[in-house]
């Protein structure tokens, strides 16, 4: 199977402590020395924000192009102040942004899941629990052939 250069990120919501966001930031440079170019972004708390933040800092020394896939209008209200704010400032660097529905509704974000893994070469993904929508997008990923990532 051929590589491509389209990585759908995907990682848990709530990070440990000890998560070593310095790892993460070589292991997504190690994606973009392979030629990935295009990373789509479901744009939640945890490790989508913290993966998004290194890779738009990367912009200047690679051709990074950023798909935010937001499951619904306003999904960062729920994130505290912080998160909001880190939130606000990384979408308006996006090169593209998908709203997949008008409104809420329960399943929204796993739609938007498996939306980014159909158009993805590849998952990278920080995977701690069997159980949540990070599990079920890799699960989604290797059902459908596409390869995944481990952090």
């Amino acid at each position: 199977m051929s590589r491509g250069f389209r990585c759908a990120l995907s990682g848990h919501r709530e990070l440990p402590p000890d998560f070593d966001k310095d790892a993460l930031f070589a292991e997504l440079e190690a994606l973009l020395k392979e030629g990935y170019t295009t990373f789509y972004c479901g744009m939640a708390r945890g490790f989508d924000l913290t993966a998004l933040s290194y890779l738009i800092d990367r912009k200047g020394a690679y051709h990074v192009r950023i798909e935010a896939f937001i499951p619904y209008p306003n999904q960062e209200l729920r994130y505290d102040t912080e998160e909001k704010k880190l939130y606000r400032a990384l979408i308006g660097q996006c090169d593209v942004i998908h709203i997949m529905s008008e409104h809420y509704y329960r399943g929204a974000a796993l739609v938007r899941d498996k939306i980014m893994v159909d158009r993805a070469d590849i998952v990278f993904a920080y995977l701690r629990k069997n159980t949540g929508g990070t599990a079920y997008t890799v699960k989604y990923a290797q059902k459908n052939g596409v390869e995944v990532r481990f952090f």
